[in-house]
């Protein structure tokens, strides 16, 4: 039986300033680097063979830190866009709160919260779905398949969409789901 573990990266500058992020390139904060240790201490025990993370630095580091604190175990970790944070479009870089008082707090609320209404030129957490998925069947659930224990350590709403498909988790369901950063959540998978 092998084990999954999903983290979101720990607190980045934008969440801290109450931006849209999404696809924006942006590191962790100083309390992000205390959640990614205390993520690597809760995992310490747990012997993990490969990794998965975004292309953004924000989960990199988290990783990297999580790694150090596991003891900096010689696996291979792999880098993949699929892994990214839904991207908000125009929203990205804007306050939340401006946000919702330019827009409509009901209207943002839409474009954070529903499952298929994407921001202005982003992406909806079904198009994250889309991607995330068919990258989970291909290259992670093979890797679990053969008994090794993984680490995927990417954003809110890529693991929300991967803790939709392994929860079997309706629209509706999935949308009341809070990830927290720097938490490992973890899952047994049967072969």
């Amino acid at each position: 039986m092998a084990k999954l573990f999903l983290v979101r990266h720990g607190q980045s500058q934008w969440n801290l300033e109450n931006r849209f992020t999404g696809w924006q390139d942006v590191d962790i904060t100083e309390l992000g680097q205390q959640e990614a240790r205390q993520a690597g201490l809760a995992l310490a025990n747990e012997p993990i063979d490969i990794a998965y993370t975004s292309t953004l630095i924000r989960a990199q580091h988290t990783l990297s830190i999580i790694l150090h604190e596991m003891g900096d175990p010689p696996i291979p970790i792999v880098i993949d866009a699929a892994l990214n944070e839904r991207g908000y479009g125009k929203l990205e870089g804007l306050n939340k709160a401006e946000t919702a008082e330019k827009y409509g707090s009901e209207q943002v609320h839409i474009w954070r919260r529903s499952f298929d209404v994407p921001p202005p030129g982003g992406e909806s957490l079904k198009d994250t779905y889309e991607r995330v998925i068919p990258y989970y069947e291909r290259f992670i659930a093979p890797k679990l398949k053969e008994g090794k224990n993984v680490l995927v350590v990417a954003h809110g709403n890529s693991l929300r969409a991967l803790i939709m498909f392994l929860e079997h988790l309706s629209p509706e369901q999935i949308l009341e789901r809070e990830i927290a950063t720097g938490q490992p959540i973890k899952y047994q998978i049967e072969e």
